[in-house]
């Protein structure tokens, strides 16, 4: 006769998804916000008995409430109160887009008056979470809401200025497609309409940072250090709307408990198989944290490397701070750029009197690609924008190659460089491309535009120019090459079309390495 396993041993035996906690379904409410405004939402709840840890969604710029019904369902089954809710100006929900100002962020914790006193959720046990606008609302938050004890902010920003004005440069594609989305989708207020439209007519520069200023977590970083709750932010390294490096900034000032994930990719590629219920590294990162921080479970992620880099290769690297994802920092002098063949050497010491004039206003062939679409697809297909570096005009352009890496080079974080040009106007812009070369071809690392205005032309300026991090991998054999031009679709520049800049000595890249 077959012998029985004991029933608690079968138990233990059973993979968790067969432990799923029963629930309510998904039940759809209207919640009023902070003025009355009617915010929709839906939630999805254990029919246990509770007190229940409860997560709240914050749908992304121009999507609804119904974004995260995949994780709402699996947080549910472990036992969440998961309520999500499309912010005011989106969709059916009412009034204008505040884009996380003040209104939002009093909203949120009005949902969370409405969720504590209508559901079975703990008042000592909430979480936010959210992609891209509802991971910007989400910190926020954090810092005005004590209750709010984690967040985990995916493909968010945590300076809006410095998203909209990096390197003092606009970003014209990422800022037309959020204002489509939000023509087509919800109903801008009189302030966001004004912001864009000044953004585009280049007017009113210091009122729209002030504007953005209020939007940024980082604004806020006292309250929020002063309730302390555990935060999990995850972006790309080519993320088009909110670039990685104001992300570094901010997780150094946070005194709580706090994690950053980093990997190739676009805005909200990363995440976005999760969001269809798909299994993905970093909802599965998120799930762990809620599990750790807001419903009390050891799930050991608190004892992990917080500085989690997924590089381009593939590989998942932890560290134990970000000052410690590079080792050093090897110096690449930009030398004289020859009359041969108008290149540059990229190594060795920098040259000391060395110039080449370009002509501003006039795009090459080294760019960056279309907003969100290019690195997507990069992480996708791993295939980066290809430049053929013989064809960059050199009129245009100053060129730089690297002898070859008999040994790789590994890149971890931001490459900065510092580049002396003489300007024949007061303001104009540059555009830096580091590229990983195979015989004449590059794929794009990285790149950063830099503008400046009130120089005097003729007389020289240093610029400093650091580019967003990266864990990359030059390959045995393959060469760097650093182009410097002035214009790329992704940017509007100050450029006088035709006007000369001299590309000057001495001038450096310097490579944070492991």
């Amino acid at each position: 006769m077959t012998k029985r396993l004991p029933v608690v041993l079968l138990l233990l035996l059973l993979p968790l998804t067969s432990f799923a906690v029963p629930t309510t379904g998904f039940r759809f409410v209207d919640i009023p916000g902070s003025d009355g405004t009617v915010l929709k939402a839906n939630y999805i709840a254990p029919t246990t008995p509770g007190p229940h840890p409860a997560v709240v969604f914050i749908s992304s710029w121009g999507l609804n409430d119904l974004e995260y019904l995949a994780q709402a369902k699996v947080l549910a089954e472990k036992g969440y109160v998961a309520l999500s809710y499309t912010p005011r100006g989106f969709w059916a929900s009412g009034g204008g887009i505040d884009t996380a100002g003040p209104v939002d962020i009093a909203d949120t914790s009005r949902v969370l008056d409405w969720m504590l006193a209508n559901t079975t959720a703990n008042p000592s046990r909430i979480g936010l979470a959210g992609v891209s606008y509802g991971a910007g609302i989400a910190l926020i938050t954090s810092g005005f809401d004590s209750r709010v004890k984690a967040v985990a902010a995916l493909s968010g920003w945590s300076d809006l200025v410095a998203s909209l004005f990096g390197g003092e440069t606009r970003r014209p594609q990422a800022v037309a497609l959020l204002n489509l989305a939000a023509t087509l989708l919800g109903r801008p207020s009189p302030e966001l309409t004004t912001t864009i439209n000044d953004y585009f007519a280049n007017r009113n520069i210091e009122s729209i940072k002030a504007w953005g200023r209020v939007r940024s977590a980082a604004t806020y970083i006292q309250r929020i250090n002063a309730n302390r709750p555990a935060i999990l932010m995850a972006n790309a390294y080519g993320d088009s709307l909110f670039p990685p490096n104001q992300l570094v900034s901010f997780y150094g000032q946070l005194a709580g408990p706090k994690r950053l994930e980093f990997a190739p990719g676009d805005h909200a590629v990363v995440e976005a198989t999760g969001l269809l219920g798909l299994p993905n590294g970093v909802w599965t990162s998120v799930t762990r944290w809620m599990d750790q921080y807001v419903a009390g479970v050891d799930t050991g992620i608190s004892r992990e490397a917080p500085v989690v880099l997924r590089t381009h290769d593939g590989d998942t690297e932890g560290y134990a701070s970000w000052a410690q994802v590079s080792t050093g920092t090897q110096r690449y002098g930009l030398g004289a750029i020859r009359l041969l063949d108008g290149t540059g050497t990229l190594g060795g010491t920098p040259a000391s009197s060395a110039s080449r004039t370009v002509w501003s206003g006039f795009d090459t062939n080294a760019d960056a690609g279309v907003a969100l679409l290019t690195n997507g697809l990069q992480a996708l297909t791993g295939i980066p924008p290809i430049v053929w570096l013989p064809g960059v005009n050199r009129l245009n352009a100053g060129v730089w190659t690297s002898s070859t890496t008999l040994s790789g080079i590994s890149i971890r974080g931001s490459a900065t460089l510092r580049l002396r040009v003489t300007p024949s106007t007061s303001s104009g812009t540059v555009v830096a491309y580091l590229y990983d070369l195979l015989g004449d071809y590059g794929g794009l690392i990285t790149h950063v535009p830099l503008s400046w205005k009130g120089a005097t032309p003729g007389v020289p300026l240093d610029l400093d120019l650091a580019f967003p991090a990266t864990a990359y991998d030059v390959p045995v054999l393959h060469r760097l090459a650093l182009v410097v031009d002035t214009e790329d679709p992704l940017y509007l520049d100050a450029n006088t079309t035709g006007a000369t800049l001299s590309l000057g000595a001495p001038s450096w890249l310097d490579l944070p390495i492991r």
